[in-house]
């Protein structure tokens, strides 16, 4: 076989991933509300449907990974979470957000789900065909940031969670809020 056919075979095969925003949920999307199993505590936060719909009409497919302990600490339930998800999605607004990911175990449990690690992120990358090295993630802690890197992505953190400081970050980016952050993954496109 000629190597110019396997490489641009190869080169087809990359331009056919999509790249992501993988988004964390709880203090970036919506206000924390610690342990949210109500869906009547759901308040989206300013703007953030906006800058959603902006990276989406940009191309990149949307996906929020989020840890929900509270499951696996008996908080609230699996139907719960699943009821609090819903309304997320009913606020945002039908077909923004491309898939859901969560990872339900308690911090001290043996996963690969639970940010920093990178099960949900690499879910998602197989299940909806992404391009990681032309990904991003936005997330308030960082645990985020570390999950982010951790599968070779850019990370933005954001000032929206209940850990506003942010000194001695990794993020690439630190920034208020969403909208600010889809302004900074838009930049990096020109």
């Amino acid at each position: 076989m000629n190597l110019s056919l396997v490489s641009d075979r190869t080169a087809n095969m990359a331009n056919a991933l999509s790249a992501a925003v993988f988004v964390d949920r709880d203090g970036t999307i919506i206000e924390d509300r610690d342990y949210c199993s109500d869906p009547n505590d759901v308040k989206i936060f300013p703007g953030a449907p906006e800058a959603l719909r902006r990276l989406k009409s940009n191309g990149f497919k949307l996906i929020i990974i989020t840890n929900q302990s509270g499951i696996g600490r008996g908080l609230f339930t699996l139907e719960q979470y699943r009821a609090v998800e819903a309304e997320v999605l009913r606020q945002l607004g039908d077909g923004l957000i491309d898939a859901s990911y969560f990872c339900p175990d308690a911090p001290g449990q043996h996963c690969n789900c639970r940010k920093p690690a990178t099960g949900m992120i690499f879910a998602a990358a197989r299940e909806h065909q992404l391009d990681l090295s032309r990904s991003f993630l936005i997330g308030d802690k960082e645990t985020d940031v570390e999950c982010g890197h951790n599968a070779g992505v850019r990370a933005i953190r954001v000032k929206t969670g209940p850990r506003r400081d942010t000194g001695g970050s990794n993020a690439d980016w630190i920034t208020e809020d969403l909208s600010a952050a889809t302004q900074i993954i838009l930049d990096q496109q020109s």
